[in-house]
């Protein structure tokens, strides 16, 4: 009876856990290019039980078969799959249609200077021309991109007193001209990508930078693949499994309270 009891707890626990990621894509659902997390369940190993204190075989405790103590979170998953792109008639507003990120030179408050990823397009142009995310982090070029450099001459530029376009590759026109190139980027392995906050992308120890295939869209943004419906219906999917979790648990603390009070007695 004890043993339904950490099964019971154990589903609590999964789902609670579940309904924190959840909450977590829907407070993201109007994020620019946010990716939505899931979780995957997995069951604890299986135990061999045995009959304690059976003397019908001298020193062979007798098999009762396998029982099973309860779920885990088995992984920590996203999505990348597109976004609706949402236009905006933005000069600065940038969206990837395709598999591939945004390099942004990335200055933490320590000073420190890294490469993040991103999907998040919403840049702008300050007054030195210089093309930049809502955090002040600049907007690497194809060159600084592709070879993961930092520093100035890998930034995207352009002059702010006269107007630009941008094609499908990423080439910024000025007067006819090419002045620049967006740097889009794509990962040979996703697994390598880990979430570093503020909507950007770290690649660990063992991740390689390829090419991209993707277009530049300029003048939209890409909206989060979140869908507020399927996560709401997860949700009440999830309580019910809670709840169903808790009758579980009342069910086995009444059982024991009969064993220990009634059948104690006899």
């Amino acid at each position: 009876m004890v043993k339904g009891l950490y099964t019971a707890f154990t589903g609590m626990i999964q789902e609670q856990r579940r309904l924190d990621v959840l909450s977590n894509n829907l407070a993201n659902a109007t994020t620019i290019g946010y990716k939505k997390e899931g979780a995957t369940s997995v069951a604890f190993a299986d135990e061999l039980a045995l009959r304690i204190k059976d003397t019908s075989v001298a020193m062979m405790p007798q098999r009762l078969g396998n029982i099973n103590l309860g779920v885990k979170v088995g992984e920590l998953y996203t999505d990348y799959t597109q976004g609706s792109l949402r236009m905006t008639d933005e000069a600065s507003d940038l969206a990837i249609a395709g598999n591939g990120f945004f390099a942004i030179e990335y200055t933490d408050k320590q000073g420190n200077t890294s490469i993040k990823y991103t999907r998040n397009g919403e840049f702008t142009v300050d007054n030195l021309g210089y093309m930049r995310t809502s955090d002040g982090d600049y907007l690497l070029n194809q060159a600084g991109a592709t070879n993961s450099t930092t520093g100035q001459g890998s930034w995207v530029r352009v002059d702010p007193l006269q107007k630009y376009t941008i094609d499908s590759q990423g080439n910024i026109f000025q007067n006819n001209v090419i002045v620049g190139q967006v740097g889009v980027v794509d990962i040979e392995d996703y697994n390598y990508l880990a979430k570093y906050g503020e909507n950007l992308y770290d690649l660990v120890d063992g991740g390689n930078v390829i090419a991209s295939d993707a277009s530049v869209e300029q003048g939209c943004l890409e909206a989060s693949n979140v869908n507020v419906v399927d996560e709401m219906v997860s949700m009440i999917t999830i309580q019910r499994a809670y709840e169903a979790g808790q009758k579980m648990i009342q069910t086995e603390d009444s059982t024991l309270e009969m064993a220990v009070s009634q059948v104690g007695r006899v």
